[in-house]
């Protein structure tokens, strides 16, 4: 009897942990990180914008280079960055797996540094879920030259 009792225990543990694992990233999951970063932005909340990206993330600019994670965070709640309006639409999800590739087209104005801008832009963004969290690793986005159909 206690051979079968350790047995089922055992199984127990195993039926536990076996379902434990980690499901693979929705189209809504993607979706509502990426919510829950221009909330951030809009609100200039730091902690909400720092929550949901990777410890790794980067921001490829639009002249090449690289905009650190630590200097994105910053400028969300810096007073050199109003954000009067934005919109992000357009949402276009590739998954594979715990991984998903986005588009979305956005559009913002406000400004920078005492530099107003207006613009739009498509983004891509790459979303990971990593130990049940799911958060954005890198973006880049590029102006969207007038007269541009947007699909």
């Amino acid at each position: 009897m206690k051979f079968l009792s350790g047995v089922l225990i055992l199984l127990l543990i195993c039926f536990v942990s076996c379902t434990q694992t980690q499901s693979p990233l929705t189209r809504e999951e993607v979706i509502a990180v990426i919510k829950r970063f221009d909330e951030g932005w809009k609100n200039k909340d730091l902690k909400k914008v720092d929550s949901v990206l990777a410890p790794s993330y980067i921001y490829f600019t639009q002249s090449g280079g690289i905009f650190a994670r630590e200097n994105l965070v910053q400028t969300a709640g810096s007073p050199d960055y109003t954000l009067d309006t934005f919109e992000r639409s357009h949402y276009f999800v590739e998954l594979f797996e715990n991984t998903a590739v986005v588009s979305t087209k956005w559009v913002g104005k406000g400004a920078y540094k005492g530099v107003q801008f207006d613009e739009v832009q498509r983004c891509s963004i790459t979303i990971i879920k990593a130990n049940g969290k799911v958060e954005i690793l890198t973006e880049h986005c590029t102006p969207i030259k007038p007269n541009r159909v947007i699909h």
